[in-house]
């Protein structure tokens, strides 16, 4: 939906007038660009490039390998290619955070180059990404932003992460790759970088321990001073990009007079002369492009307007000065130099904007459209200090002006994965303002205030596109939901396989598989009109605009024999898995509770086994103080399950569990990433392996991301171990699995990730799951 009035003045709100002109002035001290390199949403060095970009006026930019689709999702359960829209859309508003300038290697939700979970090896993790897709796709970038400074965020070492060593070696490569010219897989004009930089620290931690001391520092980025528009310091800077990383619970508190320095290692550079200083021997300012008198003049308006700041009409009058200068000698620049000239024309471009107070903005009355959809525009501009001012909508292709509004008809559906994001040059949809002060003309873009969202053409959404049927109960209908029916006014079917029933109801369809339906993965298809449709799910969170992701619609729904379900399950989670919910359609009776039912002795009564979901204890807040009632509980003979923490969930090893369990950190040490991995049984006969399934060598295979993490790492003699694995060249874990006997009851600690392989349909997670919350007999 459109922002609300008042959405629209709490955005105004976070944008005072000296801060934005503050920022706007910034970029205009100096001509060096510095790139950022890493694997995820959140590897950015977001302090140093606050440092760099609002400190120093750097031209910053970050090239990121994946979209973090194999993390985790403190906020809710998107996961995979849906969590990947997530981390875009939040890394975008990171980006805005440091007025920085971002690109993916990562193109597409189905790319290459995905991060398909934690890995050990940065030459595993190139053999799945494809190393020449990847290099490719780097000299693009760096081709394309022709960055003078590259800096990796993680160091190519042993116990540091796969996808961190893969984008450390890469970058070498790459740089020097962008600058061959017989490399012609990238089409676009070569590029030498200048200067090439590792991080002079170590990258070890809760999660990752490097095995290997960091390269001695070169040079270092001091960390002191403040910003004169917020009087924040720049390690706090970037501690407002890095919260807008919710999914990853970024963002932490830096007090004044804890900053830090960056210590940096010089790799490669081809600029002779002492170093001594990150931007030592690079053109620092508009003169050193050349251009003559023009643009040394130019960067005395410009150091006039910083000067003048706090006086937006001074400002003004030095912005349009330095604007007409550089673009006299832009004419005799050197050519290598081109693109710096026009990112200054840009930046004074938008300086003048503001200088000028021009208020504009653009919405829509509707902000999910269809191709072929008519929806009312509205624009407001205010010229301000300009002469005049102009706004005109520049549109996608497929998208037309209509009067009062746009019209969408061949309009292509929205791209959740964009492959770049440039603040200054927004994507169409945006405005086109052109501001005409002083005998000066400049043109900057403006984005819609939520960018529209188009969907396919022909769509219908299901609900639930994953199923499970449990051949061990006696269901065998499924409930289908469909919404969204697209072109207006159409009919939908299903198609399905042989010899299953479909009825229609009123919100939907009813499925019934037949009751000899043998095991195995089946597809219920989605026709609108006879052709088939696409699914499209909505990504959206307060701290970020929608996003759509679209798919075949169609429903996976997985027949297995999982055993019988007997028993009364509680659950109680945080919203970051949906074990309930697989629960339920295997067949058990379930109940969710809150940490207030676990002291109550009369819901207790009435359970036979209680469910802890992933992080849990961190998200629940009074859920520790419940943990004495639930271990009295135990001791008359219920049946606890904690599925996997991470240390710093409020996971106390002495008071959480019934006994001592420690949690391994960090966690590199503490997991198996190999999905194939073998498991070995350390008792065969154990009722949690064999009752009432027994899980055997099937079991294990098909499994999607990893085996597990944040194994335990020690635990008290009352708990017995009952698996072990272990990634290639490791020695075995015996942390993933572990009971307890505890009075008349037992407590299981699972951190296999069985909440992940269910979303996966994978067999052997149901069986086990099974397995585990059926209450002892």
């Amino acid at each position: 939906m459109p922002l609300t009035a008042p959405q629209r003045i709490a955005r105004e709100a976070g944008r005072p007038f000296l801060v934005e002109l503050w920022r706007a002035l910034m970029p205009l001290r100096s001509t060096v660009s510095f790139m950022n390199t890493g694997a995820h949403p959140d590897d950015e060095i977001s302090d140093l490039l606050a440092k760099l970009s609002l400190g120093d006026g750097l031209d910053v930019s970050y090239a990121c390998s994946t979209r973090g689709e194999g993390g985790q999702n403190d906020i809710g359960r998107e996961a995979t290619q849906a969590l990947g829209v997530l981390r875009t859309a939040e890394m975008e508003q990171a980006a805005l955070r440091l007025g920085m300038r971002l690109y993916w290697l990562s193109e597409s939700p189905q790319d290459s180059v995905f991060d398909f979970g934690f890995s050990k090896s940065g030459q595993e993790t190139l053999k799945k990404w494809g190393r020449a897709r990847t290099l490719k796709r780097f000299v693009d970038i760096l081709r394309s932003e022709r960055p003078d400074i590259v800096c990796t965020t993680f160091l190519d070492v042993p116990g540091q992460h796969g996808h961190h060593r893969a984008m450390t070696e890469a970058a070498e490569e790459a740089i020097g790759l962008a600058a061959d010219p017989a490399y012609v897989e990238s089409a676009l004009p070569v590029w030498s970088v200048s200067k090439f930089y590792l991080p002079a620290w170590s990258g070890a931690g809760q999660a990752y321990d490097d095995d290997l001391p960091p390269p001695p520092a070169t040079i270092t980025v001091s960390g002191k001073g403040f910003d004169p528009a917020t009087g924040q310091s720049f390690q706090r800077l970037g501690q407002w990009s890095r919260a807008c990383h919710l999914t990853q619970a970024m963002g932490r508190w830096v007090p004044h007079g804890t900053e830090a320095d960056w210590p940096l290692h010089l790799k490669l550079t081809n600029i002779g002369g002492a170093e001594t200083s990150l931007i030592s021997g690079l053109p620092e300012s508009l003169a050193d492009l050349g251009g003559g008198d023009a643009l040394r003049a130019a960067d005395q308006e410009i150091a006039a307007a910083v000067e003048a700041f706090g006086d937006g009409a001074s400002v003004l009058g030095h912005a349009t000065a330095a604007l007409k200068l550089v673009r006299e000698g832009a004419e005799t620049v050197d050519p290598r130099y081109a693109h710096k000239i026009a990112r200054k024309e840009t930046q004074l471009a938008n300086l003048i904007r503001i200088a000028a107070r021009i208020d504009c903005r653009a919405w829509l009355d509707r902000d999910i459209l269809q191709p072929d959809d008519t929806v009312g525009m509205t624009v407001e501009l205010h010229k301000g200090l300009a002469d005049s001012a102009d706004a005109d909508p520049v549109l996608p292709e497929g998208w037309e002006k209509t009067p009062g509004g746009l019209k969408t008809r061949a309009a292509a559906p929205s791209n959740p994965y964009p492959d770049r994001f440039l603040p200054d040059e927004p994507e169409a949809p945006f405005l086109s303002v052109d501001v005409s002060v002083n005998g000066v003309t400049s043109t900057s873009r403006i984005p819609f205030e939520v960018p529209p969202q188009i969907r396919p053409a022909v769509c219908a959404d299901l609900s639930p596109s994953t199923a499970v049927v449990n051949l061990s109960s006696s269901r065998r209908s499924l409930h289908l939901g469909i919404s969204s029916v697209q072109p207006e006014g159409s009919v939908a079917s299903l198609h399905v396989p042989e010899g299953w029933d479909v009825s229609q109801t009123e919100d939907g369809f009813v499925v019934s598989l037949p009751r000899d339906v043998p095991e195995g993965l089946y597809k219920i298809g989605v026709r609108v009109d006879g052709r088939e449709a696409r699914s499209v799910q909505t990504v959206s969170y307060p701290h970020t605009a929608p996003r759509h992701l679209s798919a075949p619609a169609e429903v996976a729904v997985l027949a297995v024999e999982a055993g019988p379900t007997v028993g009364n399950i509680g659950y109680i989670g945080a919203g970051n898995d949906r074990v309930e919910h697989w629960l339920d359609a295997l067949g058990f009776s379930v109940t969710t509770l809150s940490p207030e039912d676990l002291t109550n002795e009369t819901v207790l009564e009435r359970l036979q086994t209680i469910v802890i979901g992933i992080f849990a204890m961190r998200f629940q807040e009074s859920l520790k103080e419940a943990m004495p009632a639930l271990h009295r509980w135990v001791q008359r003979g219920g049946t606890l399950l904690t599925l996997y923490h991470r240390p710093w969930d409020n996971w106390d090893p002495d008071t959480v569990p019934p006994a001592r369990l420690e949690i391994g950190q960090p966690s590199l040490r503490w997991r198996v990433t190999d999905e194939n991995a073998a498991v070995s049984y350390l008792e065969d006969n154990y009722p949690v392996l064999t009752v009432p399934n027994m899980i055997g060598p099937d079991d294990w295979k098909g499994w999607h991301k990893e085996r597990g993490l944040y194994f335990a790492k020690s635990w008290d003699p009352a708990y017995r171990p009952l698996l072990q694995m272990a990634d290639p060249d490791e020695a075995p874990h015996q942390g993933a699995l572990l009971t307890g006997d505890f009075g008349e009851g037992r407590h299981i600690h699972c951190a296999l990730i069985l909440h992940h392989q269910m979303e996966k349909l994978v067999p052997g997670a149901f069986r086990l799951m099974v397995n585990l919350v059926t209450p002892r007999s």
